[in-house]
Parts: C-alpha cells; sequence; structure tokens
C-alpha cells in the first residue's frame, strides 16, 4: 500500500511541487496519475521510491515509513518496488537475458533463483524466444516488453510505469497497457504516470489527475477535469 498525507514539497530553488496531497493506493490497485508538465507527477513518483524526502506531511510505502526510513532500509523498501521508464534504459551490450540478470543480482538474487525466474518473467511479456537477442535487435515495444519482465523479475507487490508508451506508436501502447493490465490482474499493483487521454479513456480504471502541485480529480472511467 502507498499512502500520501498532507504532502507538501518544496524545492532549494522555491519552487513549490506539492502542495498538500493526500491519495491511497491500495495493494492489488491499478492506478493512472494523470497531469500536464509541472503538475507534480514526477515528484510524487520520486517521493514513493525515496529519491527524494517531502518537505511536510507523511508517506508509508509497502510498510516503510518514508519520513524516517534509514539507508540501509531504502534498498529494502526499493526492493518491494519494479520501475518501467520512457526510455526503456537497457544495457544495449547485454542480452535479454543478461539485462534482467543485472537487476536481479543487484538486490543479492541466486543463481538458481535467476534460472527459474527469468524464464518466467519473459514468458509473462511473451519474449521466450528473444532471450539471446540484444536490445537494438528489438521492436520499441519489445524493448518495453524487456523493461517490464526486469520490472517483474524481483516479484515486486507495485509496479511504477513512468511514461511507459512515451516513445510508442498507438498500436504498441495499446499492447503495452494491456500488459500491464494483465500483470495487474495476477495481483500487482500498478501505477501508471501518463499523459495520454486518448490511451487512460480505453481503461476503466481509477484516474488521480493533478495539477498545480494539487489533487483536482480521483475517480474511476476516464480523463478527468481540464488536465491535457
Amino acid at each position: 500500500m502507498i499512502r500520501l498525507k498532507d504532502i507538501y514539497k518544496e524545492y532549494e530553488n522555491g519552487t513549490k511541487a506539492l502542495k498538500g496531497v493526500s491519495l491511497q493506493i491500495d495493494d492489488g490497485d491499478f492506478v493512472f496519475l494523470v497531469g500536464p508538465s509541472g503538475s507534480g507527477k514526477s515528484t510524487i513518483i520520486k517521493l514513493i521510491t525515496g529519491e527524494i524526502q517531502a518537505t511536510d506531511g507523511r508517506l508509508m510505502v509497502n510498510g516503510f515509513n518514508m519520513n524516517d526510513i534509514t539507508e540501509k532500509q531504502i534498498p529494502l523498501m526499493r526492493r518491494t518496488l519494479g520501475v518501467v521508464f520512457q526510455d526503456f534504459r537497457l544495457i544495449e551490450k547485454k542480452t535479454v537475458t543478461e539485462n534482467l540478470e543485472v537487476a536481479m543480482r543487484a538486490v543479492g538474487a541466486t543463481t538458481r533463483e535467476i534460472q527459474r525466474r527469468i524464464p518466467y518473467v519473459l514468458g509473462l511479456v511473451g519474449l521466450s524466444d528473444k532471450a539471446k537477442q540484444y536490445p537494438t535487435q528489438l521492436s520499441g515495444g519489445e524493448q518495453q516488453r524487456v523493461a517490464i519482465a526486469r520490472a517483474l523479475a524481483n516479484n515486486p507487490s507495485v509496479i511504477i510505469a513512468d511514461e511507459p508508451t512515451g516513445n510508442l506508436d498507438p498500436a504498441r501502447s495499446l499492447e503495452i497497457m494491456s500488459l500491464l493490465e494483465k500483470i495487474n490482474s495476477m495481483g500487482t499493483t500498478i501505477l501508471v504516470v501518463t499523459h495520454e487521454r486518448e490511451l487512460v479513456n480505453r481503461f476503466d480504471k481509477r484516474v488521480i489527475a493533478i495539477e498545480s502541485g494539487r489533487i483536482i480529480s480521483d475517480g474511476s472511467g476516464g480523463y478527468y477535469g481540464n488536465v491535457r
């Protein structure tokens, strides 16, 4: 579960990115976080992943109190999260399997765990036949599937997808969102940050809209408010 209570964030340059944000994402939820550039979406993600700390308010992430989390606890907290980025962030000189192996070894997975888990997640994202290929040999949609497999490699309870379809055409974007929906149906919490109105409207999910550092709507079934 992720819970933000009266969260404020002011950066050193004086920018007030969040102004009293409160929201809760329960285990098993599928949530779109939408809003224009500069609305506060990225700040919320950075707070959840422990990259930055709130100026004021309370934040809980999967049982960890982010207000007083220690440096030793941050890696443990991050193991509960899988993050998917717009630009894939794959290592070009490593195969698909090797990219996933790097992610698993980073958290201390054993060789036996790696050998069992990687074929499973590649099968889940439909890339069993691409295991030995390199990212440059794959299409953009396939690269994003590898990125999703990597996010799933350590069996996180939450997947955060930050503009996961930003570099893809509409057909591939729909495929990626359908894949995330499938993963959600298996019990993983999904938080998708996006500005793509049409894509959000294709899925009957909860939509949290933020603008100018404040939540302006929170509901299901489509895009809310005047967010673009």
